[in-house]
């Protein structure tokens, strides 16, 4: 009874976040008429998708689950950096978009792809002695300078803005675009924490074993919410997968600093100024295969492309990373 009760509960919550991210994804493209693409899915649409986490990190922060807390903000860049770019690229250059590209193009996201790089590398330095109040405060305005970055480069280059029919620069679509995307963040923000609950309830009820659990369908399950957005938008094709690899990248650097600060903030805040996250062995290995993935997965946009090859590049390493992770870690 209670597997299927969950069962229930499960699809009940998927159908709701799939409504929330349709709104979501189509409050985004409309706002990227007025602001640009790349803009949008690197600040505005990144911080919606990535509210839910912000909030699970703070809540493990509460109770003392530092492990769970980071690996959290872990797990989701293996993810991401890996299946869910290579899910994006993979719909927008194959049939499953309704305008495929050759390519998608990702000259116009050399900030990004920067601020990737350096604040992969930089959380493993800071971690080799421990996160403290010090690293939170760094975290914080790393990403205040990438916002502001974004921002400036917005002005300068402004991307080129998405034909939405008919629609006109107006008020009225303005105070749509903005009620569309508030809709479907409220509604990423209802359903996450029992669709990621519900999942792990099912897991555990059936015999999945906890490494399954803690290494695959969590940090599935806790990112669903912002893939469903994402691939909504890359089966659009043309500009709008301007704003899905933003998002991709936008909400990994977000996970680098912001996730991060807030989870230091959050412990601080219970347990002390003086607290010091320490490394262990599980966590410090995430922290050093997190920031591997992602110079491997950057990697491949310097030639200033991405293509289908390196899609199933991509999911292969996804595959590879959880081997690996079964193999080497004591879960």
């Amino acid at each position: 009874m209670g597997l299927i009760f969950n069962l229930g509960l499960m699809i009940l919550w998927l159908i709701e976040l799939m409504a929330a991210s349709f709104l979501l994804s189509m409050g985004a493209e409309r706002l990227s008429y007025y602001l640009g693409g790349r803009f949008v899915g690197r600040t505005i649409l990144s911080i919606t998708t990535t509210l839910p986490e912000i909030l699970i990190v703070i809540y493990a922060s509460k109770i003392g689950l530092f492990g769970l807390s980071l690996g959290s903000a872990l797990g989701s860049n293996i993810l991401m950096m890996s299946l869910g770019l290579a899910i994006m690229t993979l719909i927008a250059t194959t049939s499953l978009s309704r305008r495929p590209l050759p390519e998608i193009r990702v000259e116009g996201f050399k900030l990004d792809i920067s601020f990737l790089i350096f604040t992969a590398i930089l959380s493993v330095i800071m971690f080799i002695d421990g996160y403290n109040i010090i690293d939170g405060l760094i975290f914080a305005v790393l990403f205040l300078l990438y916002i502001i970055l974004a921002y400036i480069e917005a002005r300068r280059r402004p991307d080129t803005y998405i034909e939405i029919g008919h629609l006109a620069i107006t008020r009225k679509g303005t105070f749509i675009s903005i009620i569309l995307f508030i809709i479907g963040g409220i509604g990423l923000l209802i359903g996450a924490e029992p669709f990621v609950k519900s999942v792990e309830e099912i897991a555990i009820s059936i015999g999945i074993p906890a490494a399954i659990v803690a290494i695959i369908l969590s940090p599935i399950a806790g990112e669903l919410p912002e893939k469903f957005s994402m691939m909504i938008l890359a089966s659009k094709g043309g500009e709008a997968v301007s704003i899905s690899i933003a998002n991709v990248l936008g909400s990994k650097i977000l996970n680098n600093t912001l996730l991060l600060a807030c989870m230091i903030f959050g412990a601080v805040y219970f347990y002390g100024y003086s607290l010091v996250i320490q490394p262990n062995g599980l966590l410090l290995f995430m922290v050093y295969w997190t920031a591997i993935l992602t110079l491997i997965s950057t990697s491949l946009m310097f030639d200033r492309k991405l293509t289908r090859s390196d899609g199933l590049l991509l999911t292969t390493l996804y595959v590879g990373s959880i081997v690996f992770q079964f193999l080497l870690l004591p879960i």
